[in-house]
């Protein structure tokens, strides 16, 4: 009985210190946004602010980040980057499951090797793929990085794909159905769960990602949220109470869609979509 009361315990202190070093520096951070350089030039961190209705941290980080513009930026690229991945991934996957092909085993262990190849290795390459063909310093270039589908996501629509009965596609060849409008008109609309999984999981990569917007489009006018933020270390180095009201901004959609859309991350690595 002891030892089991003492495992108990252990679990549930451990737990409370893993929630403890994700917590506080989220909390550390909402407190100091809304603290004054006075405030801050008393050295105290973990000291509660004056007022919590100061606002003007926000008011700097938004106007002199040009979050607006940052936003707008970053919400183009979410839209077609998270596209193109929902249907390239959706329909590489229809393919690998539903489909008997010649070194099929090959391309699925080739989307596997390329994953373990470090990203970096290949920038120089990209790089040159992309000023060819006339997409530095645009939108489009990162979009184009951004809409090659991972693994990932294939994993995800594969294990929804694997779930919805051949019957359904049987049915629908039966009716005249080619593969194309089996895919579009049976196999998409059952891949809502899997779709709103590959959202949330893409879209935070793509919303978090700071070295390829930085580097492709390096014009302060196509900035996004994470290079707007990484201006703050020039004029703004070391007023942490404004860098701190930044990172409030840029936290608070992505929250929000998670809050949102959390039921189907949980889910959309196990469930399947069936009927």
């Amino acid at each position: 009985m002891t030892a089991r009361l003492s495992l108990t315990a252990l679990k549930y202190l451990s737990l409370a210190a893993a929630a403890a070093v994700v917590v506080l520096p989220l909390l550390t951070m909402f407190s100091t946004s809304f603290k004054t350089p006075e405030e801050m030039a008393g050295g105290d961190i973990l000291a509660l602010p004056a007022s919590w209705f100061n606002f003007e941290n926000y008011r700097i980080a938004f106007e002199n980040g040009n979050m607006l513009a940052a936003f707008g930026n970053t919400a183009f690229i979410l839209l077609f980057s998270i596209t193109g991945t929902i249907l390239i991934g959706s329909m590489a996957a229809y393919a690998i499951d539903r489909f008997a092909f010649r070194l099929k085993k090959l391309v699925v262990a080739l989307f596997l090797v390329a994953t373990l190849v470090p990203g970096v290795t290949t920038q120089v390459a990209t790089f040159e793929v992309i000023d060819a063909f006339g997409l530095f310093d645009t939108r489009w270039g990162p979009i184009l990085l951004f809409m090659g589908t991972d693994i990932v996501a294939i994993y995800i629509f594969l294990q929804f794909i694997r779930n919805i009965p051949v019957s359904l596609d049987e049915a629908a060849r039966m009716d005249g159905a080619t593969s194309f409008t089996i895919y579009r008109k049976v196999i998409l609309p059952l891949l809502k769960p899997a779709i709103a999984t590959v959202v949330i999981i893409k879209g935070i990569t793509v919303y978090n990602e700071f070295y390829i917007p930085f580097l492709y489009m390096p014009s302060e006018e196509l900035g996004v949220i994470s290079t707007s933020l990484f201006r703050f270390k020039g004029p703004f180095g070391a007023h942490w109470e404004v860098i701190s009201a930044g990172a409030v901004l840029v936290i608070l959609p992505t929250l929000a869609i998670f809050l949102a859309l959390q039921r189907f991350v949980y889910n959309g690595f196990t469930a399947g979509a069936t009927k």
